[in-house]
């Protein structure tokens, strides 16, 4: 049980390159279940991003807005201490398919002998979003009308995906 007057806060990090319907999904579910939301936007050393860390940082408070208990955050280094700095004991994390399954179980493992404290909480993404990828988004932009990206990503990401994508 919680004790009185204890906010249950939960980090979510990622790369964010875009934030995508998927990850606001996820952000969306998990603000109904903790009562303060850190969205951690960092950097993936194997990943070439798209945009900069400011504008991923941009996009994803654009896309939050309306949730009252979300904040974003940039971080660098390692997920768990960026929880610690947080003041939270969670890391949440979304899961779209069995192969992310995989790297998120070898990931917590890691992240468990690093910090035993934090606690990661996996949500599925709904299936509507489970073939969502930054991969996927830079296929499909140059092809797809502005409609069609709004079934892959919030709007504030439409404008910047085919600004950055333009042939």
């Amino acid at each position: 049980m919680t004790p009185p007057n204890t906010c249950r806060t939960a980090v979510y990090t990622g790369s964010f390159d875009p934030i995508t319907l998927g990850h606001l999904d996820v952000i969306e579910r998990a603000s109904r279940i903790f009562d303060r939301i850190v969205v951690g936007v960092g950097i993936n050393p194997d990943k070439h991003p798209l945009f900069s860390l400011e504008e991923r940082v941009r996009l994803v408070q654009a896309s939050v807005a309306r949730l009252p208990n979300v904040q974003v955050e940039l971080f660098s280094g390692l997920s768990v201490a960026f929880v610690r700095e947080q003041g939270a004991s969670v890391l949440l994390r979304g899961v779209r398919s069995l192969t992310d399954i995989e790297a998120e179980f070898t990931m917590t493992l890691a992240n468990r002998k690093l910090d035993p404290s934090v606690e990661t909480v996996f949500l599925m993404s709904d299936a509507a979003y489970s073939h969502i990828s930054s991969s996927l988004l830079k296929q499909i932009t140059p092809l797809a009308d502005d409609e069609a990206l709004l079934r892959f990503v919030p709007a504030p990401v439409v404008a910047e995906l085919r600004r950055k994508l333009a042939t």
